[in-house]
């Protein structure tokens, strides 16, 4: 009986130690088989792979592509104007030999810390060679291209690609809007000042302009006016001429009338004149024969 319990303990522990001896590297991740703490071999490919029991022990990072949020930062551009930066980053673990040499037993959350010192020294020196206005702008884009180029050349010797870096937020300190809000608003107003000036010079010009085409088209309908009177009035007498040609006694005879009629309008009150004069020559009664 102890014979067979002996055999069954020993059945056992050879199983135990095949069972241990195997383990499964999924899709999602690599692993590292590790003896007392040195590489031994790195398993990428999904599927089964062995390790020395007891001896050897199997370490597994994630294979994925990780996210990383850095605590807001605040940053100072070329112009001085503070702004308060939360970024994102996403990477992976690229080499994991190397990651392991680099971070030890810290593991992702070592890695990460050491991440994220890397990506705000990397967004204090890109945005701190710009002026606000441009990390304010569309620009934007770009600088973000920046900081994650600049990363990725320091997180390379932790054995970490940086595939992205994205900036969340770019706001202004708490303590800052106000003076900056103070700022905008006396700039805007200056710019609505020099605006309403030179519109009030463009007015000035509209307006001279204005009255010198009004002046011109004045004078040229006066001038006008004047050549086609002359005209009429050289006509008028060119006709009284003719007709005073034509007829000189019927001419005189209607002087006269237009004469009397102006003489004795209803506005004069007296006229002083002798009777004998030649004014009155078509008035005076011819005596019969």
């Amino acid at each position: 009986m102890n014979r067979q319990t002996l055999i069954l303990a020993g059945v056992a522990a050879v199983v135990a130690a095949l069972l241990s001896a195997i383990f499964i590297v999924d899709e999602r991740e690599k692993a590292l088989v590790l003896q007392f703490g040195q590489v031994r071999a790195v398993k990428e490919d999904p599927g089964l792979a062995f390790k020395i029991p007891l001896i050897q022990e199997v370490v597994r990072y994630d294979d994925r592509i990780l996210s990383l949020e850095t605590q807001s930062l605040e940053v100072t551009p070329l112009d001085d104007r503070r702004l308060v930066v939360d970024a994102f980053a996403r990477y992976r673990i690229d080499d994991v030999v190397q990651f392991r040499e680099a971070v030890g037993v810290g593991g992702v959350r070592s890695a990460e810390s050491r991440l994220e010192r890397i990506l705000n020294a990397a967004t204090r020196e890109v945005l701190g060679s710009v002026t606000s206005n441009t990390v304010l702008s569309t620009d934007r884009a770009s600088l973000m291209e920046r900081i994650r180029d600049t990363a990725k050349i320091e997180a390379e010797n932790l054995g970490v690609a940086i595939i992205d870096v994205r900036l969340k937020r770019t706001d202004l300190p708490t303590q800052n809007l106000e003076a900056t809000f103070a700022r905008m608003r006396a700039e805007r107003e200056r710019e609505a000042a020099d605006e309403i000036a030179r519109g009030e010079e463009a007015a000035q010009k509209i307006r001279a302009q204005a009255d010198r085409t009004q002046v011109e088209i004045v004078s040229e309908a006066q001038k006008n006016a004047e050549i086609t009177r002359g005209e009429a009035d050289a006509r008028r007498n060119a006709i009284f001429a003719d007709a005073f040609g034509q007829d000189p006694e019927f001419f005189e005879f209607y002087r006269s009338l237009s004469a009397y009629e102006q003489a004795f309008d209803a506005t004069n009150t007296s006229l002083v004149i002798t009777p004998d004069g030649d004014f009155f020559e078509y008035l005076k009664t011819v005596s019969p024969e």
